[in-house]
């Protein structure tokens, strides 16, 4: 279920426009949900395991991103910005929740360094060669990583609906924040049940 802070939330009023993903050319992007923003994510991972297991239903591939550091070579701002507290690579809390329904040997695993799942990554190519040309973005932090990835997907080309009860961030302000940015300029928003019934229809939802 959302949370009641998304329930009471005030982006619907910049909410004008509606659109549901077409499964043949969609792919759910499920962004840095790792050890590291566990207390962030546990109170949505109903809300994504249950959209994650939707797309599979609808043959929609997943994508998952692990956010990490290798050396401060590649920190670049976020070393300023985070100082302290960048998540670095080899350590627990750079891994993937366990509670995650991820399977090794189908779902793609993208690495990157910053905010953006696209920066220095091959998810471009990867996308374009599977012939996808939307994206349903899920995962942490709203504000940050996944609007960022949301943000560069819609530059790039590509349709964009962006999960408001999948996604999760450090307060509802600033969850409700990214998610009025992104209704106004980038992004068709969605909850589960919005895409339960855009994906299926409402007769065939059990």
């Amino acid at each position: 279920m959302a949370s009641s802070a998304v329930k009471c939330s005030t982006y619907k009023k910049y909410e004008i426009r509606r659109r549901n993903p077409d499964p043949k050319s969609a792919a759910l992007l499920v962004i840095d949900v790792q050890n590291h923003f566990s207390s962030i994510a546990k109170p949505i991972l109903p809300n994504l395991l249950s959209t994650i297991s939707l797309c599979r239903r609808a043959s929609i591939p997943v994508f998952f991103t692990r956010h990490r550091h290798k050396s401060p070579a590649d920190y670049a701002m976020l070393g300023e910005w985070w100082s302290g507290d960048l998540i670095l690579d080899g350590t627990p809390e750079a891994e993937l929740m366990s509670d995650l329904d991820r399977r090794p040997d189908h779902d793609v695993v993208v690495e990157k360094a910053t905010y953006s799942a696209f920066q220095g990554t091959s998810l471009e190519e990867m996308l374009r060669d599977r012939r996808v040309e939307e994206v349903i973005v899920t995962g942490v932090m709203t504000n940050l990583c996944c609007e960022t990835t949301a943000r560069d997907a819609f530059v790039k080309g590509f349709r964009v609906f962006f999960s408001t009860d999948a996604t999760a961030t450090a307060n509802a302000e600033l969850h409700d924040a990214a998610l009025k940015n992104l209704a106004y300029g980038f992004a068709y928003l969605v909850d589960y049940q919005r895409l339960r019934e855009g994906l299926f229809g409402e007769l065939n939802n059990n």
